[in-house]
């Protein structure tokens, strides 16, 4: 039994380092961006949590893009919930964009109508508690 729980547990820590991946493989850290939208949705969601926002392009047309942040457990140890993200709040999102030209960012700070910063728990190198190089 006890074989069988050790099998099980290597195979289990295999897929959940496979999930995880680095800032710096799908995020170009020289393209930093700031995107001003509207709150669609909020997924507290492991191993990272997201939010995804409406951003008007240069035709007017609103774009969904989706924001990468820390994982859940470290966005509420920080006091952010989904009550804190509220859905059609207008919020600035600092962050960087995608390598591969997605609309999809990795957060560092979500600025909220009241001027209040919340940390994003990016894993950017500039971020606070973020990759280091």
């Amino acid at each position: 039994m006890q074989f069988r729980f050790g099998i099980f547990m290597i195979l289990f820590s295999a897929t959940v380092a496979l999930a995880h991946h680095s800032f710096a493989a799908e995020y170009d850290a020289n393209k930093p961006v700031t995107l001003k939208g509207t709150i669609t949705r909020v997924d507290l969601v492991n191993p990272h949590a997201w939010l995804y926002i409406d951003v008007k392009d240069s035709n007017g047309k609103a774009v969904n893009w989706a924001i990468e942040m820390g994982s859940p457990n470290t966005l509420i140890r920080r006091g952010i919930n989904k009550n804190s993200v509220p859905l059609g709040t207008e919020v600035t999102v600092d962050g960087y964009l995608a390598k591969d030209g997605s609309p999809t960012a990795n957060g560092t700070t979500i600025k909220m109508p009241d001027g209040k910063r919340l940390f994003a728990g990016s894993s950017a190198p500039d971020a606070p508690g973020g990759e280091t190089k």
